[in-house]
């Protein structure tokens, strides 16, 4: 098939690439100027794809000034709402058949159980970043199969929250944020990545998808998990207030998180190849 891709200089864009092109698809990225371009010059990027895939977004873990909102809300809605806009002025032959989404668990509200039905949104910023990035997507043409896929927290080699977190552990200054007791929803690159393959061939994959791990974990376990597997302590407690002085009103998504379930990946019977947080760090530190 043929497959563009938005983000794809990202961390999963990048290994989505490679995994797609390996499986036989012709995969390219889409320039994230031209995202912001017009109309008719994105869709003659587009026109004549099969599958459109949407990673596209600035990082949001930065601290939420003016600029940095601005930047971080249009690089997911307004991006998005183009790019589906260019989607739907194709002809019905020159048009994807299947439109994948990234999204994310912020969009639900913090320290309450989810799975996709669940209607107790969060309607702070990076909430409604979320809310917004999925509803561009809801006019697509009825006819194109729309997946979304609400991304928990990805763990890899060189996913950056492992870049940073084993170098402090192997120094014995790890340690849990507050009381620890914050949901840690979390997920593997490599069922990251299965699951968009998954999506791309599967035409079951329709609608809502939580991609985290089927284990429920708080900050506690998975800094215990990590301190071990590298055989370290982790008796530091990094203070609330801190993490608030650091990242300021950013800081709700690290310290008020939702606990998720992926209950619609568990009745397609996705095959997690690291369902726990134990097997997901030993992929990663062994």
């Amino acid at each position: 098939m043929k497959i563009k891709i938005t983000g794809a200089n990202g961390y999963i864009g990048k290994k989505l690439i490679k995994l797609l092109q390996e499986k036989g698809h012709s995969v390219a990225g889409i320039d994230r100027k031209i995202l912001y371009d017009s109309q008719e010059v994105i869709a003659n990027q587009i026109t004549g794809t099969d599958v459109i895939i949407n990673l596209a977004g600035a990082p949001i873990l930065q601290r939420w000034n003016n600029y940095n909102k601005y930047v971080i809300y249009n690089s997911r809605v307004l991006t998005t709402k183009k790019l589906c806009g260019a989607i739907n002025s194709l002809t019905q032959d020159q048009k994807p058949k299947t439109f994948i989404s990234a999204s994310a668990i912020s969009i639900y509200y913090p320290n309450l159980q989810h799975d996709e039905t669940s209607r107790s949104l969060s309607y702070s910023f990076s909430g409604k970043v979320v809310m917004d990035w999925e509803n561009a997507s809801l006019d697509l043409d009825i006819n194109i199969r729309r997946v979304v896929f609400r991304i928990g927290v990805v763990l890899g080699k060189n996913s950056s929250i492992m870049k940073k977190m084993i170098p402090t552990f192997k120094m014995g200054i790890g340690g849990t944020i507050g009381n620890g007791k914050q949901a840690f929803p979390f997920i593997h690159i490599d069922d990251v990545l299965n699951a968009f393959e998954g999506a791309v061939n599967n035409e079951n994959y329709k609608g809502i998808f939580n991609l985290v791990a089927p284990e429920q974990i708080n900050n506690q376990k998975f800094v215990k998990s990590l301190a071990q597997i590298i055989n370290r302590p982790a008796f530091f407690k990094v203070p609330v207030f801190s993490v608030k002085l650091l990242w300021g009103e950013a800081s709700e998504i690290i310290l008020s998180t939702p606990r998720v379930i992926p209950d619609q990946l568990t009745k397609l019977g996705f095959p997690f190849k690291y369902p726990t947080i134990e097997r997901t760090l030993q992929q990663i530190i062994v």
